[in-house]
């Protein structure tokens, strides 16, 4: 006697959930312009995942997000810098929902995920951070809303993914060189004549010495984007000045990766008709 789960039926139905699971994890690895072997390894997961009777009867919305999770899983393993918020965003998924998908993925695959996140990480260090809280030593307009803070330094972190590889991924030195240039982008009219290291002492941080060439490079990688903007290409930008547009330009990151995401969807659903025509 052949069991139901056995059935042509089924197995068809689960082997096009599984090509399109797997089409949607290698666009979102690539729209997120991630090494070819984390690519490998996210399809791997998903496909081990889709094999359990766990995510057989799950719904079509998390088995949409199973394939987000092996992303994010594989991320994690790696200490690469993309946090939960900007995968949610691009699956238009709430955080709560894909929080639970991820455990358990985690837990039925029996992965090792690091404890620390990229946002744990940066919250730990910003967290001493002494510019939260009025202060004789820190004058008014230097002081900042913690959650503000937090949220611009992440998305400043994840734009430094190439770097992160490049320094044997470091964390301080970027999380100290991030959250400098997030603070100063918060409030530029006074805070952008203030230096690195006066930044640190204000904060009673120290500053790791190679900051200033992670500083360096995150302007250079702001630049660079904001010379791909038709309106931000009538600016004569420098160093100095692509500092106050920070926030429009990890906005409109967002919005690019959302773009080119729906894109790969749109190019698959063309090749589908086609196929059928």
């Amino acid at each position: 006697e052949v069991a139901y789960s056995q059935s042509t039926g089924q197995k068809e139905q689960l082997s096009r959930c599984l090509q399109r699971g797997i089409r949607r994890v290698r666009d979102l690895c690539k729209v997120l312009q991630l090494p070819a072997v984390f690519e490998e390894t996210a399809v791997s997961y998903f496909q081990r995942a889709l094999q359990l009777p766990a995510f057989h009867l799950v719904s079509l919305e998390k088995k949409e997000l199973l394939g987000g999770c092996c992303v994010f899983v594989t991320c994690r393993q790696h200490s690469w810098p993309l946090t939960m918020g900007t995968v949610c965003s691009l699956l238009y998924a709430r955080q709560d929902l894909f929080a639970g998908v991820f455990l358990s993925l985690q837990k039925e695959l029996g992965l090792s995920v690091p404890a620390l996140s990229l946002a744990d990480l940066v919250t730990t260090h910003l967290s001493s951070f002494r510019l939260f809280q009025p202060a004789a030593s820190v004058p008014a307009p230097f002081l900042e809303d913690k959650e503000k803070l937090l949220a611009r330094t992440m998305g400043i972190v994840e734009l430094a993914s190439e770097t992160w590889l490049v320094t044997g991924r470091h964390p301080v030195p970027i999380v100290t060189a991030a959250a400098f240039l997030a603070w100063q982008s918060l409030r530029p009219g006074p805070r952008l004549s203030c230096p690195l290291a006066r930044f640190c002492r204000l904060a009673g941080v120290d500053l790791p010495p190679p900051a200033h060439l992670r500083l360096k490079e995150l302007l250079e990688i702001l630049l660079g984007m904001a010379s791909q903007l038709s309106w931000l290409r009538g600016f004569a930008l420098d160093k100095k000045t692509v500092v106050k547009h920070v926030g429009d330009l990890l906005q409109h990151r967002v919005f690019l990766l959302r773009n080119a995401f729906s894109q790969q969807d749109r190019e698959e659903q063309q090749d589908k008709e086609e196929q059928q025509d």
